[in-house]
């Protein structure tokens, strides 16, 4: 089946079932559930199953989800995926285990989502509307259409003539917030539409929401912020904010749902898109509350809904530029371009961002090829092509373990001898499990280059110096943490390396009677910090959030102070 575009004729996804004794239930209840938007295939034998596979592979069909019977054909479901993986490298991968035999079966089937072999494995349904077992597919699938398929949905427009730097940053922006967008090429129908709107002296791409009338022409980040959210300037004149956060990263989005949720007057500002270095993982696995893991889009998205729906008003694009302490009591006052806003407390939450490699002819790439992050809305122009991740940390193994989904391979490459020094070890193990990754230690980057795109790139090897040249088509580069606080004054202290130092780590100088500022509270009274941006934080998503959320009783109790009332009681 096809389903006819703007863009020419599609196929209908598949959802392909392998199963045995329960081969015909597994196909009635995926089948009454999802037959509408996806072919449900079901081959009766493994060779069945490889002919089909390799067909739909040759039409171009896309397989959203694979889901086996803990044993099919006589086999078990691992050793089956084992069979099929290179035929479905980007698809979700499900086991079903009849109910009787889930005691055995879930000790190998825990072994086999750590090191990455499956995706998830849930009980066969035991009656109708079992929707348990419904949000956990439907989670799967979503994870699969916003990370590998292309959308469906009529949502952000952007028209341009071919993939470019410009475009990919548009595409990070939207993918990061959430928003659904497709590219168009000028000569669409469209593409023509769109370009109509735009009227006179345009500049490609053209960026449009049939939500909205207006249509942007090569936006900025704050240029899309402003279009899609609004700008600060729509806020009343003379406003006095009760607590402004910088940051809209774990850290900054805990702060603002504990924050407005109870009461308070609360504002956020965020250089980039929601959901800071966090907002850019393919897959968070250990996360509270998550068993089968969240994108750093959908845990941040779900987080500003959360917090917007107390109250709390967000404003994306817009780099903050000054922090001017207030005396006596009085607002402190932070800049954003021309504007300054007025707060009685303010949070710093703008996290670290990726240092830069140094080399000019692979910054000359950025955009073509080359991204700083994970930058996960290009992950699907790499399929089948030689990829490199430069770092150790989390967000680099998710990078790797994503992209190793459509890329031919998946270079890690580290300064240290090993990736446990500095990543979580189910992430490891899981790297370790994917034949198409590789970890290259105590190995840089030095050169690379290519005619318009990322073509090549010059490794060393840090042991003996030899350096080699090998194709590369995309490079993400994930090379550790600096802070994002050049605007602060002096008067909020920070340590050699530019980290925020609050609490206890803050100097004797700002202690009252002998003894520190309360935990996260700055060398400035009312001025907060938490996450990555603070001198000895954990660096990892749930801490960040949870520091976050800890700030706001100390935000109440010093708006008592300044109000000369009781402290309220923190929740």
């Amino acid at each position: 089946m096809v389903v006819v575009t703007d863009t020419g004729p599609r196929p209908i996804p598949a959802i392909v079932v392998l199963g045995g004794e329960h081969r015909a239930t597994m196909v009635e209840e995926l089948s009454a559930r999802y037959g509408r938007d996806y072919d449900i295939v079901a081959p009766a034998t493994m060779s069945e199953a490889m002919t089909r596979l390799v067909g739909a592979r040759e039409q171009r069909v896309p397989i959203a989800l694979v889901v086996c019977e803990y044993f099919a054909d006589g086999e078990k479901a691992t050793h089956v995926f084992a069979k099929l993986q290179k035929f479905v490298p980007s698809s979700r991968r499900l086991v079903l285990i009849p109910a009787g035999q889930f005691r055995t079966a879930v000790a190998a089937m825990r072994e086999s989502v750590a090191n990455g072999s499956i995706d998830a494995y849930l009980v066969l349904p035991q009656g109708p509307r079992d929707e348990e077992f419904h949000a956990a597919v439907s989670e799967l699938l979503s994870d699969w259409g916003w990370s590998v398929n292309v959308s469906e949905i009529d949502g952000t427009r952007i028209v341009a003539d071919g993939p470019n730097a410009d475009v990919s940053r548009i595409r990070d922006y939207l993918d990061r917030m959430g928003l659904p967008s497709r590219v168009y090429p000028t000569d669409s129908d469209v593409g023509r539409e769109v370009i109509a709107l735009a009227g006179e002296g345009y500049i490609l791409p053209l960026v449009h929401s049939p939500q909205a009338e207006a249509v942007v022409s090569n936006p900025s980040v704050g240029d899309l912020g402003a279009f899609m959210y609004g700008t600060p300037l729509d806020l009343d004149a003379g406003a006095v904010c009760d607590l402004l956060v910088v940051g809209a990263g774990p850290a900054g989005l805990g702060a603002a749902v504990y924050g407005a949720s109870e009461g308070l007057d609360t504002l956020v500002l965020d250089a980039g898109p929601i959901g800071g270095q966090a907002g850019t993982s393919s897959m968070i696995r250990n996360y509270l509350g998550f068993p089968r893991g969240i994108s750093g889009m959908r845990l941040a998205q779900r987080a500003r809904t959360q917090a917007t729906r107390f109250g709390a008003r967000f404003f994306t694009g817009w780099p903050v530029t000054a922090l001017v302490p207030g005396l006596d009591g009085a607002p402190h006052e932070v800049r954003t371009g021309d504007t300054a806003l007025r707060a009685r407390t303010v949070l710093i939450a703008t996290g670290v961002e990726y240092r830069r490699l140094g080399v000019a002819t692979i910054e000359d790439l950025v955009g073509r090829g080359v991204s700083y992050g994970a930058a996960t809305s290009t992950a699907r122009e790499m399929k089948g092509k030689p990829v490199y991740v430069v770092g150790g940390g989390n967000s680099a193994g998710q990078a790797a373990v994503h992209l190793a989904r459509f890329a031919e391979s998946v270079t890690i490459l580290v300064r240290r001898s090993a990736l446990a020094e500095t990543m979580s070890a189910y992430l490891v193990r899981e790297i370790e499990g994917n034949p198409r990754i590789t970890v290259r230690p105590r190995t840089v980057v030095v050169d690379g280059g290519g005619e318009g795109h990322l073509q090549w790139l010059r490794l060393r090897d840090l042991m003996t110096g030899a350096e080699e040249q090998t194709p590369a088509k995309g490079l993400y580069l994930l090379l550790g943490a600096e802070p994002t606080c050049g605007w602060l004054p002096l008067a909020v202290a920070r340590d050699d390396k530019g980290f925020v130092l609050a609490g206890a780590d803050t100097p004797w100088q700002s202690w009252t009677g002998g003894r520190p500022p309360e935990p996260f509270t700055t060398t400035v009274p009312g001025v907060y910090v938490a996450g990555d941006v603070r001198c000895g934080s954990m660096k990892r998503v749930a801490a960040a959030s949870g520091e976050g959320s800890a700030v706001v009783p100390l935000v109440h109790a010093h708006l008592a102070t300044l109000a000369g009332g009781a402290v309220r009681a923190s929740r």
